[in-house]
């Protein structure tokens, strides 16, 4: 059975002293994280060990990083590597965030590059995808997202993409209130497990982890994490709110 997983992505939010108080208010509220989901918090790198130090103990909760760079080690100033993350007991990282491709001209080769060295390290990726709203208006979302998972994950080895985590993001539903609806939620998810089918065969496809980015909150978590091939969501605005986030971790199947 695949992991149900609730991360959080802080992006760049909150000083030090804001998001120790966050961890100590959502501590404080009933949620359950029961065997077969995760609880995973993406955080600014200043802040890795001291929520990792907040969190310690808590079973099936775990701190990402938002980022690592596509080389092992070198004269890269200001550039974080994914042994560095390691070496400080971070087990997951979010890459390919549509912040980090847009901004930051991630493309899909990079991305390959990055998800090779977090796997050499032994970090768990947790891989963005997801279409802009032109592409979504042109009705062709399937076919753009299907080449963002082939040119960056399509070289590894049905052993290396057996659990693996995929967020699906419709950039169009990032930070603007808009959500896709619970069906184009599930029907893209959907396409996403039979694009790995087809590569990889059922066995693979069924393990992955594929879960939803856009807009997700407590209104809308337990309809959206209900369908078939959601399996939990990458929250952003709404991870900053101890309640909310609480209820998202609940909303869990």
């Amino acid at each position: 059975m695949r992991k149900q997983i609730a991360a959080a992505n802080w992006k760049m939010n909150l000083t030090l002293q804001q998001a120790e108080t966050l961890i100590d208010e959502l501590v404080k509220i009933p949620h359950d994280v029961n065997e077969n989901q995760l609880a995973i918090f993406g955080v600014p790198f200043p802040y890795l060990t001291a929520i990792q130090t907040k969190l310690a103990g808590k079973k099936n909760v775990f701190v990402a990083a938002q980022n690592c760079y596509n080389k092992k080690s070198g004269a890269y100033t200001g550039e974080v590597s994914a042994e560095m993350l390691k070496s400080i007991g971070i087990g997951y990282v979010i890459l390919g965030h549509s912040e980090r491709r847009e901004y930051f001209n991630e493309s899909n080769s990079m991305l390959a590059e990055k998800v090779n060295i977090c796997l050499e390290t032994g970090l768990v990726p947790i891989f963005c995808c997801g279409e802009p709203l032109t592409i979504r208006e042109a009705g062709t979302q399937n076919s753009f997202v299907e080449a963002q998972l082939k040119e960056s994950l399509f070289h590894l080895t049905a052993e290396q993409l057996t659990g693996f985590i995929i967020a699906y993001e419709p950039i169009w539903a990032i930070g603007t209130g808009k959500t896709a609806t619970s069906e184009q939620a599930q029907e893209i998810q959907s396409y996403i497990r039979s694009v790995f089918a087809g590569q990889y065969g059922n066995d693979v496809a069924d393990s992955i982890s594929i879960l939803y980015g856009g807009s997700v909150k407590a209104a809308n978590a337990k309809e959206i994490f209900g369908k078939p091939d959601v399996d939990g969501g990458l929250v952003g605005g709404a991870s900053l709110v101890a309640s909310e986030f609480a209820a998202i971790i609940n909303s869990l199947k």
